[in-house]
């Protein structure tokens, strides 16, 4: 095994997936980078391996100072603290079922070779299949279920991937770290999906200079809708309660910034903007069977049947 790679316990439950993020370029809404330290927290989750971070990183770009250096914290002259690059495996579940949770950092040097340790993890530690998150932002209704866009590693995935209400990228241009990987996942024979949630934004600025735009910052209602297809996908059970209240909240604020907007720039017309979004967005919504049973039931046989 590449000495790159620290694993101190691998996890023996009969079926493990593999949900990994990153600080990274498509971090709209948080989403590779704070969702999964969230559910590390959320699910107690023990740190158990770690990818060493010997070379992939610059120490410095001329001209721009703090922008990459690790940073420390000294008390009289001796060294209390220094910030590390950190790429750590986390584990929760059980005999039956287990889920590794990745917490990365993009890689700035030696992309393929970062991409051999990764898959090197995933193959010691057993995982059925690693799935990727991200996010990137565009003009989208706040209050509507989110897009989410699907890069694929291997042909015989495609097939399955339509039960989970995603749209097949044909995205060209530069490629994010969770696409890079999916793409050499390939050759490793290795399931990888990268699911890319589309995250409000809305830019004013062509129509004043006052006022640039306003985005999603941490997009609670995008974390609940990829984790609900996760839990429906590797058939676990993490409770998303928590998340799901804090998208509704997150869906008020929204409709009260806007209010505010709109009262205080009434130039943008962002009523007529979001009214304008609404009716040309159609809505992709995700649907597990067992929510399609009750639906159905519901309408056959009236609210009672639940």
């Amino acid at each position: 095994m590449d000495a790159l790679l620290d694993l101190w316990e691998r996890p023996v439950a009969r079926e493990k997936y593999l949900i990994a993020g990153w600080e990274q370029w498509a971090d709209a809404g948080a989403i590779s980078s704070a969702l999964p330290r969230y559910l590390v927290e959320h699910t107690t989750a023990r740190r158990i391996g770690e990818i060493k971070p010997h070379g992939f990183y610059l120490f410095q770009v001329p001209g721009t100072h703090h922008f990459l250096r690790p940073q420390i914290k000294l008390e009289v002259g001796y060294r209390r603290e220094l910030t590390a690059r950190k790429n750590e495996f986390f584990y929760t579940g059980d005999d039956a079922k287990g889920l590794v949770i990745f917490r990365g950092e993009e890689p700035h040097l030696d992309a393929e070779r970062y991409a051999d340790a990764f898959f090197d993890a995933v193959e010691a530690l057993g995982v059925q299949r690693v799935i990727a998150v991200g996010g990137v932002y565009g003009a989208m209704p706040y209050d509507k279920d989110r897009d989410v866009a699907c890069v694929y590693s291997l042909p015989r995935l495609k097939a399955e991937l339509g039960r989970y209400a995603v749209k097949f990228s044909d995205y060209e241009g530069g490629v994010s770290i969770g696409t890079y990987l999916a793409a050499l996942a390939e050759r490793r024979g290795i399931e990888m999906l990268s699911l890319y949630s589309f995250v409000p934004a809305y830019d004013f600025s062509p129509l004043s200079s006052q006022f640039q735009g306003i985005r999603v910052e941490n997009d609670f209602r995008a974390w609940y809708e990829l984790m609900r297809r996760l839990n429906y996908m590797f058939g676990v059970s993490i409770d998303l309660s928590e998340l799901r209240q804090q998208g509704a909240e997150l869906t008020k604020e929204m409709t009260a910034k806007l209010a505010e907007l709109e009262r205080e720039h009434p130039q943008l017309e962002v009523r007529k903007f979001m009214e304008r979004m609404a009716k040309e967005f159609k809505e992709n919504s995700f649907m597990a069977l067992d929510e399609v049973w009750e639906r159905e039931l519901r309408e056959l046989f009236g609210s009672e049947a639940t």
